[in-house]
């Protein structure tokens, strides 16, 4: 029995900084964007978000008629830490080494109480694995961040964090990964409807 996401990406917040667990509104005013993303998602899907407002108001913009499951906190984007709502630039200047090794080399480096990259899979996998559990077959729309479907797109693909990184995630996109009792599977990653 395959159990089939579809991954959104939040409508885009516009920050020019490092945007995690902050309560950064999103754009929808592009109606027509949102319409036709609606349209493209199975109609009897459930339907799931962060709980950080622009996915919150993302999924409200193209639920329809959908089944709304609870928020859940564990589809959040990675925590920045000290670095949250900063820009790279600026961070760049005082601790070059950190934010050039947090990037480029994924895993266990952390901003200053922050998050890893190692830490948000594992967070975001347990939700995607008690979805998957709990909603054997369905299809599920998942409503969400950058970090939190690129970590899925790794563990589906079978890619190292650096490869992940090198994956375009934009705003509005649709990206599908499967379970099965196979495991996990990629679908279409970043597809535009």
């Amino acid at each position: 029995m395959i159990t089939r996401f579809h991954m959104i990406r939040h409508g885009p917040t516009h920050a020019k900084c490092m945007v995690g667990w902050s309560d950064v509104p999103a754009d929808l005013s592009d109606t027509e964007a949102l319409r036709r993303l609606s349209d493209g998602l199975p109609s009897g899907a459930l339907v799931i978000s962060s709980d950080l407002d622009r996915a919150v108001a993302t999924a409200d913009a193209i639920q329809g008629k959908r089944h709304r499951l609870p928020h859940a906190p564990d589809l959040r984007e990675m925590h920045f830490g000290d670095w949250e709502l900063r820009r790279w630039k600026d961070i760049d200047a005082e601790s070059p080494d950190h934010i050039r090794a947090f990037w480029e080399q994924p895993g266990d480096i952390a901003p200053p109480n922050g998050e890893s990259w190692n830490a948000l899979m594992r967070r975001v996998s347990h939700q995607f694995d008690t979805l998957a559990q709990d909603h054997r077959g369905q299809d599920i729309i998942v409503v969400g961040h950058f970090g939190q479907i690129l970590c899925q797109v790794q563990r589906a693909s079978r890619l190292t964090a650096t490869e992940a990184f090198a994956q375009k995630i934009d705003n509005l996109s649709l990206s599908q990964i499967y379970h099965s009792a196979e495991g996990w599977r990629a679908g279409d990653i970043n597809q535009i409807l």
